[in-house]
């Protein structure tokens, strides 16, 4: 059986009146859309509410899925420990959604809890939920660092353990949207902020699940947005089906977005109930230009294609040598017919590799230490797909999906101060004793010298109270 519905919705603790005490009363368009949304779940009485939340455990490589029978929360952190909830949980659906991915090596179970309780963007649409509809167990599954497609491939997996067991599920996407919509809210405005919550709206109100991978991660982080991976864990649910939705509300007036829309697979769930009118049945369950995921991965590879038919001679090296190390294991030896410079002289590079617009694994050298710049790509393409500490080696599946760039240093400058450095020409070198840290210049999200700093001080593991030395080198990157 298919998900029978899904709803996008906010989480602010002041909506319930123990908390807002008043102040509730600015968001009444939300309240009621919230009240209609609470309806419609009880008109559907599902068997179990997933409920995806921003809130919930998160870890940068893996999807925690809440484990065990029960849970109970409160909302003492907000003044109002009277706000109680206690709520079973549906095992068996998160031992199958855990069965699936262990199955196709998808890092998502119930390992990993460090706190049992249920948190406020559970538990905001439940206060609303269980005034009219006390049925049902729940499911709560946090977000992870992970990228866009593979929180849409969880929801996937969500729909294919619900149709498994034959479950009655609708699932609540929790998530406010930007937190930067006015200068007197309590994070300050944006231009992102208005920006996102503009296209989410739009997304969403028109079912257009592919677009939302075209939400730059960098433009998602200034809009600080709340919401979005959980809103796509629900896209991916409804894979390849048509899809009825209806925006119910959008308010802005706290300076942070609140969204509510209604989606029903046409012909399906939606069929159950009244709300909303106007559902036509389609056959079967695989329309291919709802197939989000595949349209999405077919058009990355094609343009990862044609950079790399683009590409110059120092890229296609790193690429060659990426696909030689991890496709056959094997070190590629030096090809003829490279560029003299490649031959002759020597200097520090770094290989950089992204897949679907995430950082996938970056090494590279300060100096040189192999006999040509040639020879210090072949190494450092190698280290950057199979020993990069912050992630798994690449595998072979992933080749056709990655973009790679190849950055040769110039010399490495002394410098006294912070004034010296530019964030788009300069990289920065941060010394403390033995310790150093190392930031390439002109990288997305990196847009002040003092974030430059910070961050090589922390990959580093200078502390910010510790003295330090800095230097400064140009690059020539290639593409």
């Amino acid at each position: 059986m298919p998900i029978l519905a899904a709803f996008m919705v906010p989480h602010p603790p002041m909506i319930i009146p123990d908390v807002g005490k008043g102040s509730e009363k600015q968001i009444t368009k939300t309240i009621r859309a919230y009240e209609q949304v609470a309806d419609e779940v009880a008109a559907l009485a599902p068997e179990t509410i997933v409920i995806t939340s921003p809130h919930s455990m998160m870890y940068a490589d893996y999807f925690h899925i809440s484990p065990g029978k029960h849970a109970n929360g409160s909302f003492r952190q907000f003044m109002a420990p009277q706000v109680k909830f206690s709520e079973d949980y549906d095992e068996e659906l998160a031992g199958r959604i855990s069965v699936l991915s262990d199955r196709e090596e998808f890092p998502a179970g119930t390992l990993g809890e460090r706190d049992a309780s249920l948190d406020h963007g559970t538990m905001v649409p439940l206060w609303f939920i269980r005034k009219k509809y006390t049925g049902g167990k729940i499911l709560r599954i946090g977000l992870s660092g992970l990228p866009l497609t593979e929180h849409y491939r969880l929801g996937q997996l969500v729909a294919d353990a619900a149709e498994d067991l034959e479950r009655r599920v609708v699932i609540i996407a929790s998530g406010d949207l930007s937190h930067k919509l006015q200068t007197y809210g309590p994070y300050g405005y944006a231009p992102e902020g208005p920006e996102y919550d503009r296209r989410i709206m739009d997304v969403c109100g028109r079912a257009a699940f592919g677009e939302l991978f075209d939400f730059d991660e960098v433009f998602c982080e200034k809009a600080a947005e709340c919401g979005h991976r959980s809103f796509v864990i629900m896209a991916g649910a409804f894979d390849g089906r048509e899809v009825k939705a209806q925006v119910l509300s959008h308010e802005d007036v706290t300076g942070v977005g609140y969204g509510i829309c209604t989606f029903y697979p046409e012909g399906d769930a939606g069929d159950l109930i009244s709300q909303p009118s106007g559902l036509t049945a389609s056959p079967g369950r695989g329309s291919l230009d709802r197939r989000f995921l595949d349209i999405y991965q077919e058009k990355v590879e094609r343009e990862c294609r044609e950079k790399a038919e683009q590409s110059d001679a120092y890229v296609r090296l790193a690429r060659a040598s990426v696909e030689s190390w991890v496709a056959r294991r094997k070190k590629l030896d030096v090809p003829e017919g490279l560029p003299e410079e490649m031959l002759r002289r020597r200097a520090g590079t770094f290989v950089s590799i992204h897949k679907d617009g995430h950082l996938r694994g970056c090494i590279g050298t300060i100096m040189a230490t192999q006999k040509n710049i040639a020879e210090e790509i072949i190494r450092n393409g190698i280290s950057a797909c199979a020993n990069d500490p912050r992630f798994s080696p690449i595998t072979p599946d992933e080749l056709l999906r990655l973009e790679i760039t190849v950055d040769v240093l110039g010399e490495i400058e002394d410098i006294t101060s912070p004034a010296e450095l530019d964030v788009k020409r300069y990289g920065v070198i941060v010394s403390s004793g033995r310790k150093r840290g190392l930031l390439l210049p002109n990288l997305d999200g990196v847009d002040t010298v003092e974030d430059q700093i910070r961050i090589a001080r922390e990959k580093g593991g200078i502390r910010e109270r510790e003295k330090y030395e800095l230097q400064r080198f140009e690059v020539v990157r290639h593409y």
